[in-house]
C-alpha cells in the first residue's frame, strides 16, 4: 500500500486559476503562485490530500510549449515560490504532482533555438523528430520538423535519442531535489515511447520512495501503460465518458459495463488497475455543463468517489461552475477564481458540501480504496455495488430516475448500516438491507461498527435537494463575478419543463459548426478503422475504442502513430 492508493486529488491549472496573461513576455516574475497558498486549506477541507498542478514551467502561452524545464513560468513567480508552495502543501499533509511535458517542447526551448541558429551544424539537430533542412514551415525557419497534434508550436522530441532521455531524466531529478515533489503526470503519455517511460520509471524508483507516475492516456488498453515497468496509473477517459453519458442517456448499463471491463483487465483485483478517475479536467467541458439533468451532479460524484480507482476533482467543479468548450480556445475551461469568494463554500454551497462529505467518507472507509468490486443491482436507472475489504462491506447505491426507488441489497456481517450522506440507519434482515434511494441521488451505506459510528456521519443529510442543483443561470466563472462560489438560487425542476423525447428530437437542430466538427471527427475515426483493417483483424473492442475517442488532436496523433 502506498499513499496514492488512498489519495483524493485536486487538479489545478495554475495559469488559469491565477488569472495569468495568455502570453508570456518573459519579463520580471509575477508572484501569482503565492496566491494559491490560501487554497491549500480549502483543498484539505474538502477532503483532498494530493494536488496535481500544472503546467508550471516557463512557456510561451498555455504552458505545454515548454521553454525551460528548470524555471517556474515568469507569470507565476520564481523557483523559490514553487519550493515554498510544495513545502506548505507538505506541511498541511498534501502531496504534490507536477505536469511533465516530455513529448514535445516549445520553439523557444534552448535546443530548438540552437537548430534555428546553426541548422545542420547544431549539436541538437537529432533532439527532434524528422528535422528536414530541405523543408520549411509557417514560421519560415527554412526547415521542417515533426510536431505534436498538428501544431508546429509544439516540437516533437526524439525520444530514441539517449541525450534527450538523459536530459529529461535529469529534469525529474532536479524537480525532486529542488521542489521535493511526490510524482509526475506525463502529458500525452499515449504517444510516448515505451522505452522512454521505462527510463522514467527507473528514475522514479531512484529519486523518492513511492514516487508516483501517472500518464495522460485517452484511448487504448490501459494495461499497456499501467504495469510494473512503466506507469502506476493513467487517466481513465473510458469511465469519464461513461459517467456523464450513462446519466444523460439514463443508462447505468454503460457505466457498469465500463467498470467490469476495466476491473477484469486488472485481473479482477482491487489493486490490479488503479486508474485516475475524473469527471472533468482542463481539456473537457465541466461536468455541470455536460449533464442534461443537473441534479445528476450528486450520483455522478458518488460514483466518482466510490468506484475502483483514484478520484480527482478539477478546481472549481466543487462549486458547480459551468465551462463549455469553445472551438478555438479552452479558456472557458480554465477560469480565474477568487479564493476570498470561495473560502466558505464548504459551508454555504451545496455542491461543495457534497464533495467535502464524499472526501470524508472516502478517508473513513478503507474498502473504498482497497476493497473489491461486486455488482449488486443494475437497471437503466438504478445501480448498486459493494466494496469489501478485510471483512468490512460498504454498499453504494445510485438512482438517476425522477422518482425514489426502494432497493433490497445484500449486506455484510454488520447488524446495522448507516447512510454516510443522510445519517439514516437501516437494519440488516436476512442478510439484506432495504433502502430507499431518493430521486436523482444516491447513498453510501457503512456498517455501524468499528470506525463507522453514528457520531461520524452527518447529523442531517448533505445530499443536495434537486432545487439546490438547478440554477437560474450559468454559474459565473471569472474573478470579476464573486458569486462563483456562492449558493445557487433555487429554480423549478428542469425535468418538469423537459420536452417529450420525440418532440425534442424533432425540434433539435445542430448548429453548422457543431455539425462540421462531428463530421470531421467521424472522418478521422473512419480513417483509423480503415488503417487498422489493413494491418489485421479489427475486434469489436477496437472499434468501440475508436468510436469513443471524440478528440480531434488525439485522433490526429493516433493516425500518425501508424507510420
Amino acid at each position: 500500500m502506498a499513499w496514492y492508493d488512498e489519495a483524493v486529488f485536486y487538479h489545478i491549472y495554475p495559469l488559469g486559476l491565477t488569472g495569468a496573461p495568455k502570453e508570456n513576455s518573459y519579463g520580471k516574475p509575477e508572484h501569482r503562485l503565492n496566491t494559491l497558498i490560501p487554497w491549500i486549506s480549502h483543498i484539505k477541507k474538502i477532503g483532498c490530500d494530493a494536488i496535481y498542478i500544472g503546467p508550471l514551467f516557463e512557456s510561451v502561452g498555455h504552458g505545454y510549449e515548454t521553454t525551460d524545464y528548470k524555471k517556474l513560468d515568469s507569470r507565476l513567480g520564481t523557483n523559490e515560490d514553487l519550493a515554498n508552495y510544495v513545502k506548505e502543501c507538505h506541511k498541511q499533509g498534501i502531496r504534490v504532482i507536477l505536469d511533465g511535458v516530455f513529448n514535445h517542447t516549445g520553439r523557444d526551448f534552448f535546443a530548438f533555438a540552437d537548430i534555428k541558429k546553426n541548422r545542420e551544424n547544431s549539436p541538437y539537430k537529432d533532439w527532434y523528430c524528422n528535422v528536414n533542412f530541405y523543408g520549411n514551415n509557417e514560421y519560415n525557419d527554412g526547415f521542417s520538423y515533426e510536431n505534436w497534434g498538428g501544431y508546429n508550436l509544439l516540437v516533437k522530441l526524439n525520444q530514441h535519442n539517449p541525450a534527450v532521455r538523459d536530459y529529461i531524466c535529469d529534469v525529474v531529478r532536479f524537480w525532486v531535489r529542488e521542489f521535493d515533489i511526490d510524482g509526475i503526470r506525463l502529458d500525452a503519455a499515449d504517444v510516448l515511447d515505451f522505452d522512454y517511460m521505462h527510463a522514467l520509471r527507473s528514475v522514479a524508483e531512484e529519486v523518492k520512495p513511492e514516487f508516483w507516475l501517472m500518464g495522460e492516456v485517452i484511448h487504448g488498453d490501459y494495461t499497456r501503460w499501467v504495469n510494473e515497468g512503466t506507469l502506476h496509473s493513467v487517466t481513465n477517459y473510458q469511465l469519464h465518458k461513461a459517467l456523464y453519458s450513462g446519466h444523460n442517456d439514463h443508462n447505468y448499463f454503460e457505466i457498469a459495463h465500463t467498470v467490469k471491463n476495466l476491473y477484469a483487465k486488472g485481473g479482477n483485483r482491487p489493486d490490479g488497475l488503479k486508474l485516475y478517475n475524473f469527471v472533468d479536467n482542463h481539456d473537457v467541458e465541466r461536468i455541470y455543463t455536460k449533464l442534461n439533468v443537473k441534479a445528476h451532479f450528486t450520483p455522478v460524484h458518488i460514483l466518482l468517489y466510490t468506484l475502483p480507482g483514484v478520484p480527482s476533482v478539477y478546481y472549481g467543479s466543487e462549486f458547480g461552475i459551468e465551462g463549455k468548450k469553445d472551438r478555438f480556445s479552452d479558456d472557458s475551461l480554465r477560469p480565474a477564481l477568487s479564493y476570498s469568494e470561495c473560502q466558505n463554500a464548504a459551508e454555504q454551497n451545496p455542491f461543495t458540501r457534497l464533495i467535502a462529505a464524499l472526501g470524508k467518507v472516502r478517508k473513513s472507509a478503507a474498502p473504498l480504496s482497497y476493497g473489491d468490486y461486486n455488482e449488486l443491482l443494475l437497471t437503466n436507472r438504478q445501480y448498486a455495488f459493494s466494496r469489501n475489504y478485510e471483512g468490512e462491506s460498504v454498499v453504494v447505491a445510485v438512482n438517476n430516475d425522477d422518482s425514489d426507488y426502494v432497493m433490497t441489497l445484500p449486506a455484510g456481517n454488520a447488524a446495522e448500516y448507516i447512510g454516510a450522506l443522510s445519517g439514516e440507519r437501516v437494519s440488516v434482515t436476512g442478510g439484506n438491507i432495504a433502502v430507499n434511494i431518493k430521486a436523482n441521488a444516491g447513498e453510501i451505506w457503512l456498517p455501524v461498527s468499528g470506525e463507522h459510528r453514528a457520531d461520524q456521519t452527518p447529523s442531517g443529510s448533505v445530499i443536495p435537494d434537486t432545487s439546490d442543483l438547478i440554477k437560474a443561470e450559468a454559474m459565473p466563472q471569472s474573478l470579476a463575478e464573486p458569486k462563483a462560489c456562492a449558493e445557487p438560487e433555487p429554480k423549478e425542476d428542469a425535468a418538469a419543463k423537459e420536452e417529450p423525447a420525440a418532440e425534442k428530437k424533432e425540434n433539435a437542430k445542430e448548429a453548422p459548426d457543431e455539425s462540421f466538427e462531428k463530421g470531421r471527427i467521424a472522418g478521422l475515426q473512419e480513417a483509423i478503422l480503415a488503417i487498422m483493417e489493413k494491418n489485421g483483424p479489427v475486434t469489436e473492442q477496437m472499434k468501440r475504442d475508436v468510436r469513443n475517442n471524440v478528440y480531434h488532436d488525439s485522433l490526429i496523433t493516433w493516425i500518425k502513430s501508424f507510420r
